[in-house]
Parts: C-alpha cells; structure tokens; sequence
C-alpha cells in the first residue's frame, strides 16, 4: 500500500505537555493588569484564589505567579493567542498604571512582543498550523542559551528525557529544539541577548522554573538520580531537577527547575477555564463568554 502521510511528523517523543511557567510577581495587581487585562488571560477561579499567589489560565497551560522578590526568565515565553489585532489596544491602555515599570509592548516580525512590570518577555502570535489546534496557548519557553552548547542540550534531552530532540536553528541562531507534547516546544538558543551573558550557564538563573508531564515517568528519575541531578523528591507523582548536562561530558550547559509531573498526577488534563476578553458589561454577547483554546483541525 502506498504511503499517504509522514507518520513522523505526529511523534512528541516522551514529554506530552508543558503546563506551566512559575515566576514570582512582587505585586499581584501589577501582574492581574498585565496577564489578565492586558494579555486577555483567565485567572483561575479555582486554586490559588488568595493575594499570595495567582494561575492564570492560558489555554491548557497556565502562568504561576507566587508573591516574591521578582524572578525573570532567561528568554522568552511564545504564547499563541486568538485575536492578535485587538491585543495592542488593551496592552496601550495599560501604559499609564504600569508607568515606571518594565512594561512595554512592540510589534516584532508578525508578533507582539509584551514585556511584563519586570522584565519577562511574553511574545505573542496569531493562530497558524505551526500551533497545530492552538487558539490559545504557549506554544513554546525559548531559552537564551551558551554558544556551543545546543548540540549537548539536545542529546540531554533525548538521553535523560526521552524527548524527540535535535540541534537545528531558530529564527537564524543555531538551536536545540525539544517537542513537548502537540503543538508545543522547548527550545534553547545561541544568542548574547542574555540577562547576565551566556559565558556562565548558572549566570542570572534565579530560581524560576516550568512543569513538564512525561509518559514514561521513572525512567528520566532513574537516569537523572543515577548522575545526582534530582533536585527536590516532592512526592509520587513530582520530582524535580534544574542542571542540563551534557551526557558525554558532564558539563554544565544550562540552568533551569524543571517540575516533572506523572500522568497520573491529580492535576493531569484538568480542564481550565478560558475567558472572552472581548466581553464587556456594555458589550455583552450571551453565549460568547468562555474562549475555545482548540481552534479548528488543521489540514
């Protein structure tokens, strides 16, 4: 029978989602205007409904934003959203109450380029078949990484992870590319746009991290563990880890917590509530207040 379709291109290799992006906010209101007015996010109305922490739900992922001395992430955060024309009225509108802080916003070849109060890059993009069903979502974590080391990343990720990963480029810098579930990626760039140079891995990391889901759980653990990586044993279904390693050598490549959850995780798949940032109390469409993450099927 002749072959109809590269069945290659649907394989996600062992990571099967990033879920979420944690960095601490020192002021919850600053980060409610950026993140739910501004980027037309949803917190979540369920869990962490306190002042001392927030989820933001951003299609099946989510921003975790705890109380704390600021954290920024080494790179950038690629988030799909549904209406990318009317995201540069509600980010302008914010220009006065962020004043004196990070915050700016500019179009960048086809996206828009968001700067949250303290320094984190949000770009965001329209749907397109690069996103697969995204409508709504983050559709990759870019890392500034150290020249030379994409190749070692690479070989980590498939080594310890189990992960469809290669050396390739982005967007013209030489790269290490990690597919982490349908639709989304990891991926660590060459570049000297770093916050404190690329020389050092550890440089300027300050203890934000990511949560990935893995289908095959206890192998990464006992890879990891076998080379004193595992950072945090948090319980049966999490553990954590935050140094890359080249597995040939053992260098040092790159620094960053990774929280690695289980499919049977509690909190695997919870369907998330997403909101129309469109609705208003003067321009109220009934039926039209919930916001569909999953556009339609691609060709």
């Amino acid at each position: 029978m002749e072959a109809r379709y590269d069945r290659a291109r649907e394989d996600t290799g062992n990571i099967v989602a990033i879920e979420h992006v944690n960095v601490r906010v020192p002021d919850q209101r600053l980060a409610t205007l950026f993140y739910v007015v501004g980027l037309g996010l949803t917190r979540d109305p369920y869990l962490m409904t306190g002042v001392g922490n927030m989820w933001v739900n951003a299609g099946r992922s989510q921003f975790h934003l705890p109380t704390g001395e600021a954290q920024v992430l080494r790179g950038q955060v690629g988030l799909v959203v549904p209406d990318l024309e009317a995201l540069p009225d509600r980010l302008e509108k914010l220009r006065g109450a962020l004043a004196g802080t990070a915050f700016d916003f500019a179009e960048r070849d086809g996206s828009i380029e968001a700067v949250c109060p303290w320094g984190n890059r949000v770009r965001c993009h329209a749907p397109s078949p690069e996103t697969g069903r995204a409508a709504l979502g983050m559709a990759y974590l870019a890392f500034d990484a150290a020249p030379g080391s994409t190749e070692g990343v690479a070989r980590f990720y498939r080594e310890a992870l189990g992960a469809s990963a290669c050396a390739d480029v982005w967007e013209g810098a030489p790269a290490a590319r990690v597919p982490a579930g349908y639709g989304q990626e990891l991926v660590f760039v060459e570049t000297g746009e770093t916050h404190s140079g690329p020389e050092d891995p550890s440089a300027g990391y300050d203890g934000h991290h990511f949560q990935i889901y893995v289908a095959n759980f206890s192998g990464p653990h006992a890879w990891l563990a076998a080379r004193g990586l595992v950072s945090e044993e948090s319980d049966r279904y999490q553990y954590r880890f935050e140094r890359i390693v080249d597995p040939e050598s053992g260098a040092l490549l790159h620094r960053v917590e990774h929280e690695v959850r289980s499919m049977t995780h509690p909190l695997f798949a919870r369907p998330l509530v997403n909101r129309n940032p469109e609705q208003t109390n003067t321009a109220f469409a009934p039926g039209h207040e919930t916001r569909a993450w999953a556009g339609s099927e691609p060709c």
